[in-house]
C-alpha cells in the first residue's frame, strides 16, 4: 500500500456494499486532492460481486481488502469478521478518522471498530429513522447505533439533523452538507456524455419497445423476504398483463430474492429480468424510465433529482422529504396498493404530471466539498 506520508490527517474510508461505495467515492477523490490529508480505502467485501464494477467505474484504489464475503453468509458473519479485519487494518494505518457512510453492517461494526480503538469517527448520511426497529432491517438499528458510536455526523437534510437533535446529539457536531448521491450522480452524467456510454447502453436495450412505457424496478429489503416479495411479484405481474408497459428489473443477487423473482415473473414476455446493472446503466435507465417502483432508499433520493415519481414498496421509510413534496408515495407491499399506485400514474396525467417534478431535495452535488472542509476544521 502507498499512503503519501506527508499529509497531516489520516483518514479511512470504510465501504462494503455498493450503496455505500456509490456515495463515497466523491467524497474520497475529493479527500485525496488536499494535499494536506492522506487517505486510506478499507473494503469489507460485504457484497464482493455487486461492488467491484462500483470500484471499476469511480476508478477507486483498494488500499485494504478484508475479503469477508462467503456463500450463505449471515449477518453474525459479517459483523465478526469484519470487525476482526478492521482492528488490524486500524491498527496498521492509524487513522485519525473513520469515515462510514449510510447504514449497512459495515457501516456499524466500522463506527464499532473505531470507537473499540479510539479512532474518531465521521459518519455520512446521519440521522435517517423510521423508529420502527425491524423496518428497515437491519438498516434502523445499525444507523441508531452508529450515531451513538460516531464523534461528528454529517446529514443530508434538516429533517435528519432534527432527529439528531431529539437523541440529545450536540449540535455542534451535527453537519447538515446534502446527500453525496446526487455528486455521484453529475459525475456520472458526465462521464455517460463524454464516454459515448449512450449509444452503447441503447444499444444493450434496443429490444425494449419504445412505444410501451418504461417502468424500472428494484427490490432487495431482508424485511420483504417471503409473502411480502411474492405480493410485490404479483402485482408486477399483474401490470404487466394489464397495461402496454415494459418492466425492468436488475434483480438483486441474495438468493432469498433472486429464486422467488424468477419463478414468479421469468415467463412474463414484458417484464425483463436482468443481473445487477453497472451504476451508469442504471442512471441511463432511470432517466428512460415513465415511473419507479423501489424499496431503495438511494433510489428514493435519485429520482426526484430526474423528475420521476416513485412507487415505495416499503411499509415505511426514513426517506420522508420525497413523500411530502409529493414526488413519491408510499404503497407498502401489498399487491392491491401497488397496482393502484402504479395505475393512477399511467391513467391520470394530471397526477402524473404532479409527482414528475424535478426538484432538489438531497444536495446540489457539493456534498464531498463541505465534508472535507469540515474534517479539516475538527482536525
Amino acid at each position: 500500500m502507498h499512503v503519501d506520508g506527508n499529509a497531516k490527517i489520516k483518514i479511512l474510508a470504510v465501504f462494503g456494499t455498493r450503496p455505500e461505495a456509490i456515495k463515497l467515492a466523491p467524497i474520497i477523490h475529493t479527500l485525496k486532492q488536499r494535499p494536506d490529508m492522506t487517505v486510506a480505502v478499507c473494503l469489507t467485501g460485504q457484497h464482493r460481486q455487486m461492488v467491484k464494477p462500483v470500484i471499476s467505474f469511480f476508478n477507486l484504489n483498494i488500499d485494504y481488502d478484508l475479503d469477508i464475503m462467503s456463500q450463505d453468509q449471515s449477518l453474525f458473519d459479517i459483523t465478526a469478521k469484519a470487525l476482526h479485519g478492521l482492528q488490524q487494518t486500524i491498527a496498521s494505518f492509524q487513522p485519525d478518522w473513520i469515515l462510514v457512510q449510510g447504514d449497512t453492517t459495515t457501516t456499524f461494526t466500522s463506527a464499532l471498530a473505531g470507537f473499540y480503538s479510539g479512532t474518531k469517527v465521521a459518519h455520512i448520511e446521519a440521522g435517517l429513522r423510521t423508529y420502527h426497529k425491524y423496518a428497515p432491517f437491519p438498516e434502523e438499528i445499525n444507523r441508531v447505533l452508529t450515531t451513538r458510536l460516531s464523534d461528528i455526523h454529517f446529514a443530508a437534510t434538516d429533517r435528519a439533523r432534527d432527529n439528531l437533535l431529539k437523541e440529545g446529539i450536540d449540535e455542534a457536531n451535527i453537519y447538515v452538507v446534502g446527500n453525496p448521491i446526487i455528486d455521484a450522480m453529475l459525475m456520472t452524467e458526465e462521464k455517460i456524455r463524454s464516454k459515448s456510454l449512450d449509444a452503447r447502453f441503447q444499444n444493450a436495450f434496443q429490444y425494449l419497445e419504445s412505444d410501451k412505457r418504461l417502468i424500472l424496478v428494484t427490490g432487495h429489503r431482508r424485511e420483504s423476504f417471503g409473502q411480502p416479495f411474492e405480493d410485490i411479484c404479483k402485482a408486477l405481474k399483474h401490470l404487466a398483463q394489464s397495461h402496454e408497459v415494459e418492466i425492468v428489473y436488475p434483480v438483486h443477487l441474495n438468493p432469498n430474492v433472486t429464486e422467488l423473482v424468477h419463478r414468479m415473473l421469468g415467463d412474463t414476455c414484458n417484464i425483463r429480468l436482468l443481473e445487477p446493472v453497472e451504476y451508469p446503466m442504471f442512471l441511463w435507465l432511470m432517466q428512460k424510465s415513465y415511473l419507479i417502483l423501489t424499496d431503495s432508499g438511494g433510489v428514493q433520493e435519485e429520482a426526484p433529482a430526474w423528475g420521476k415519481p416513485v412507487v415505495v414498496m416499503r411499509e415505511t421509510t426514513e426517506r420522508t422529504e420525497s413523500l411530502e413534496a409529493g414526488v413519491s408515495v408510499l404503497a407498502g407491499t401489498s399487491t392491491q396498493a401497488i397496482v393502484e399506485a402504479v395505475e393512477r400514474l399511467l391513467d391520470d396525467e394530471q397526477h402524473y404530471q404532479a409527482m414528475a417534478r424535478q426538484i432538489d431535495l438531497y444536495g446540489d452535488g457539493a456534498t464531498r466539498y463541505r465534508i472535507a472542509d469540515i474534517l479539516m476544521r475538527r482536525a
